[in-house]
């Protein structure tokens, strides 16, 4: 499927109006944990701030503004599933990752992007961060960081392929209680 041509509005070049979309995508690649609002910010800005391009929107391809939430969303969800995030300022916890995992998926969904891959790539982060959990936990190096019940991260461990009997043994136990 053709990318549309950009077209010029408020004269406009199209390589201008190639790069303010640009400039949005890469700051909904920085945004912060809800990409979806700065993708909704940067909408508003293209297309009805009286201090932006207003630029129309049938005519502009805004593609690279969705690849941009879809990248972020990853990003973010892999983030809280990396052990060597949890004693960082940025780890918001497993119970995060579901919530950005529900997010994204809802997003794709309505995008038509694919999401299997992301889904191996977070079901293999999971199995990892649940077995360094338990070995570090299990030691005595460190208490739980699991915040969710057993049964959310079930569900979600579900949704991204991985059967609850696939879990580590001992997991039931870190979670919070439900």
């Amino acid at each position: 499927m053709a990318k549309p041509t950009l077209v010029v509005d408020k004269g406009l070049s199209q390589k201008q109006v190639k790069e303010i979309i640009e400039e949005e995508a890469f700051l909904i690649k920085h945004s912060g944990e809800t990409p979806e609002i700065a993708f909704h910010s940067g909408l508003y800005y293209l297309f009805e701030d009286p201090e932006g391009p207003r630029l129309s929107p049938a005519k502009v391809d805004i593609s690279l503004m969705k690849e941009a939430v879809l990248e972020r969303y990853t990003k973010i969800l892999l983030r809280d599933l990396k052990p060597a995030n949890r004693d960082k300022k940025i780890y918001r916890g497993l119970a995060r990752s579901i919530a950005n995992w529900h997010r994204m998926k809802k997003f794709c969904q309505k995008e038509g992007f694919p999401i299997e891959n992301i889904r191996k790539e977070a079901a293999k982060h999971l199995i990892h961060f649940l077995k360094n959990e338990i070995t570090e936990v299990g030691s005595g190096e460190r208490i739980s960081c699991i915040n969710c019940t057993y049964d959310e991260l079930k569900e979600f461990a579900r949704e991204l392929g991985i059967e609850p009997e696939d879990l580590p043994n001992e997991l039931e136990k870190l979670c919070m209680n439900q």
